[in-house]
């Protein structure tokens, strides 16, 4: 009951809120997260538990014992046979069992529920030294020279990740395709990767403000238009 009306207190609050404010974003977050605790306690538990929520990731226990899958957290093999294994309903991330209680990076879906919008800049890339020589994500030491682990560059954020979050996954980026019309599929981080895949249906792109000059080139989105 008091999490139904903490939901309704949240629902109120973001309508209260500027449109497209901080403080709404993250009030919608903490609604999303207040529903999905709320989903939790209807579900019935075991042993070990068939829903785990954890930073807004929705990880559901898989029953497929023969699939071999990767652990987006440790990087290892995911033995299906032996080890327990959970896929967030959310964005697809999964792990061992083990690695739930290491999860350091939120679900990429509640981002594109409140802030549905993509970087434009063509790898905007800013240099190791920005980032203090640290993965992105994880913060793991990094260097160009491989030396303690490799930094990857991902063509959609420009920033540098470690190997561990960066598994050279090749995504179209969408920055190059409306600047260049360039649909070559470009390295992205695991990150990056589920985010694009999750915002490939949305209609956010507005063609005709961001490159109007595209038009004068490209016949198919003259017949579109």
């Amino acid at each position: 009951q008091q999490l139904r009306q903490a939901i309704e207190e949240c629902k109120r609050v973001i309508l209260a809120l500027p449109e497209h404010s901080e403080r709404q974003k993250d009030a919608v977050v903490r609604l999303i997260h207040l529903r999905l605790k709320l989903q939790e306690l209807k579900d019935p538990g075991e042993d070990e538990p068939n829903i785990r929520v954890i930073l807004e990731h929705r990880f559901y226990k898989e029953k497929s014992k023969s699939v071999k899958q990767m652990c987006d957290k440790c990087s290892t093999i995911i033995w299906g046979l032996i080890q327990t294994w959970y896929t967030c309903t959310g964005c697809y991330y999964r792990c061992h069992s083990k690695c739930l209680p290491l999860v350091s990076k939120p679900c990429v879906r509640a981002k594109v529920s409140h802030q549905a919008e993509y970087q434009l800049s063509i790898c905007p890339e800013s240099g190791l030294d920005s980032q203090d020589y640290r993965c992105a994500e994880c913060r793991a030491p990094v260097s160009l020279r491989g030396v303690p682990s490799e930094a990857r560059q991902c063509d959609y954020t420009g920033l540098y990740y470690c190997s561990s979050c960066h598994w050279n996954d090749l995504a179209v980026v969408p920055a190059r395709a409306i600047h260049n019309w360039d649909f070559e599929p470009r390295k992205v981080s695991r990150c990056s990767m589920r985010y694009l895949a999750l915002m490939v249906s949305r209609p956010v792109l507005k063609l005709r403000e961001i490159n109007p000059l595209l038009f004068n080139y490209v016949e198919e989105l003259v017949e579109i238009r």
